[in-house]
Order: structure tokens, then C-alpha cells, then sequence
């Protein structure tokens, strides 16, 4: 039910941004940041269950705890960076925003590299 929730309230917020956007225009960039910010506080509760989940599976698996951390830490990239564009985008800053995805997409694949690295390292080792 927690989709049905986010869901009205985004809609909710889109109509009062539409509904304000001729009478003060000035109000919407506040209300879909506003709105944002109401939702990624929502969200907590999934992250927390999230790096919950996690932990459970560094602790049953024989998984070096680094690959763990770049994965959280790939998570938090995408999530932020996504949110900050989408803001730059309402608020009319389209290149902007471009330019926090492309910065977002690059420093997710720096902290790939180290993974991808021994996973090649791994399966040269299966093959010598």
C-alpha cells in the first residue's frame, strides 16, 4: 500500500504545482522539491530494510564486505543523482540536470571498476 501512498501524494502534488503555476509560478519549484523531499523521507523505511538485507547477506555468504559497500554506495550515487536531476529538470534546468546524470553515471563506474577487475581476475584464475 505504501505505492498507492506515494502515488497520491505525487499526483497530489503535480495538480497543486499545475493549479499554481499560472496565479505564482514562483511556488512550484518549492512544492515539487517539497513534495520530493515528503517521498524520499518515505522511502527511508525501504532503505533501512535494504542495508538490513544486506548485512544479513555479507554475514551468510563468504562475500568480501568492500563489494557490499560499493554496492550501497552505487545505490545512494543513483538515488541522489536521480533526485537532483529531476529537480533541475521541474525547475526549467534541463542541462543542468544532464549534467548531474552523466556525472552520476561516471562515478558509478569508477566504483565498479575494483569489481569488475576481480571478477576478470577470477576468471583468470579458472582458466590458468
Amino acid at each position: 500500500m505504501d505505492i498507492l501512498r506515494i502515488s497520491v501524494l505525487g499526483v497530489g502534488g503535480v495538480l497543486i504545482g499545475l493549479l499554481l503555476k499560472e496565479r505564482a509560478p514562483e511556488y512550484v519549484s518549492l512544492i515539487t522539491m517539497g513534495i520530493g523531499l515528503v517521498i524520499l523521507g518515505l522511502a527511508v523505511g525501504k532503505i533501512g530494510y535494504l542495508f538490513e538485507s544486506l548485512e544479513r547477506l555479507r554475514e551468510n555468504l563468504p562475500v568480501d564486505g568492500s563489494y557490499i559497500t560499493t554496492l550501497l554506495k552505487m545505490i545512494g550515487i543513483t538515488y541522489i543523482g536521480q533526485f537532483s536531476s529531476g529537480i533541475c529538470k521541474d525547475a526549467g534546468y534541463a542541462s543542468t540536470g544532464a549534467q548531474i546524470e552523466l556525472f552520476c553515471r561516471l562515478s558509478v563506474m569508477v566504483l565498479s571498476m575494483p569489481v569488475l577487475l576481480a571478477l576478470l581476475d577470477t576468471i583468470q584464475g579458472f582458466l590458468t
